[in-house]
């Protein structure tokens, strides 16, 4: 009975890499790269989330349970530990500024909505919005890099005003970056805690609607409705997170713990992808 539910779940998983193995060989990351970073992260999860008794999972278990080598394992831990293989996760710039221009009451208008700042100035100016949200960057830099991206335009007198509430990197691996962080590590996250017997009352919202008879004629257009109303959708839940970010003070670091709601269309592309709706 297990041997049959494990192959079900390798075959499930070998549908969820066919894209994930072509983003790899289009930047020429081979086998071997791919297994060391595996291979890091079975040891990294079985030694936080499989430890007895809070503690953590030792050489040998983590061995037992991976099929890995003491060897190998201690090598993985001690990479891991050195920093050499960490990841880290920030908001860039661009979409922090994005962010409280729609959140932060000195940048607002009287109706609730990001207002038209003059660039230079002191509370209430662009430069205030940089100088405070923007890192080191500077205004101008600031200024011209949202331009480029079609966030933001200038009107010529020195107002600048917001196009979109969001853009997509131009620089394709930093596109990619975005879209693993923050779309396909969140949804999996809530595959494997909705699908861990552990959780068996609290679970995360997931929905998937989904058709097999829409015509060809058709999908152009409904891929443009779903693409507004998924853009719709998305601000509204914008809104709702800053309503309560600006509740009362600033968290401690401690109690900072990404909350997302992701939305998405899919349309298959790959012919050779064999499943089963």
């Amino acid at each position: 009975m297990k041997e049959k539910q494990q192959k079900k779940v390798l075959n499930s998983f070998q549908l969820v890499l066919r894209p994930i193995i072509k983003i790899l060989l289009r930047y020429g990351i081979g086998y071997n790269e791919f297994a060391e970073s595996v291979k890091m992260v079975y040891v990294d999860v079985g030694s936080t989330d499989f430890g007895i008794r809070g503690r953590p999972t030792n050489i040998s278990r983590i061995a037992v349970m991976t099929g890995l080598t003491r060897k190998e394992v201690k090598r993985l831990r001690t990479k891991k530990e050195s920093g050499e293989d960490s990841v880290t996760v920030k908001s860039t710039p661009i979409t922090e500024i994005l962010h409280r221009w729609h959140a932060e009451d000195e940048f607002l208008d009287d109706r609730g909505r990001p207002a038209s700042l003059p660039f230079y100035g002191g509370t209430g100016s662009f430069s205030s919005l940089v100088k405070k949200f923007g890192g080191d960057v500077p205004a101008g830099a600031m200024r011209t890099e949202l331009i480029r991206v079609g966030a933001i335009k200038d009107d010529n007198i020195g107002n600048l005003s917001v196009e979109s509430r969001s853009f997509w990197p131009t620089d394709q691996t930093e596109k990619l970056e975005s879209a693993l962080v923050h779309h396909v590590y969140p949804l999996m996250s809530s595959v494997a805690f909705n699908t861990d017997p552990k959780n068996d009352t609290d679970v995360m919202t997931q929905f998937s609607i989904y058709s097999l008879d829409i015509e060809s004629e058709d999908r152009p257009r409904l891929r443009r409705m779903c693409s507004d109303r998924l853009t719709d959708m998305a601000e509204s839940f914008d809104d709702l997170f800053i309503a309560y970010e600006s509740k009362g003070a600033e968290p401690s670091a401690a109690e900072k713990v990404p909350m997302m709601v992701g939305l998405y269309y899919f349309e298959e592309r790959d012919p050779s992808a064999s499943y089963d709706w």
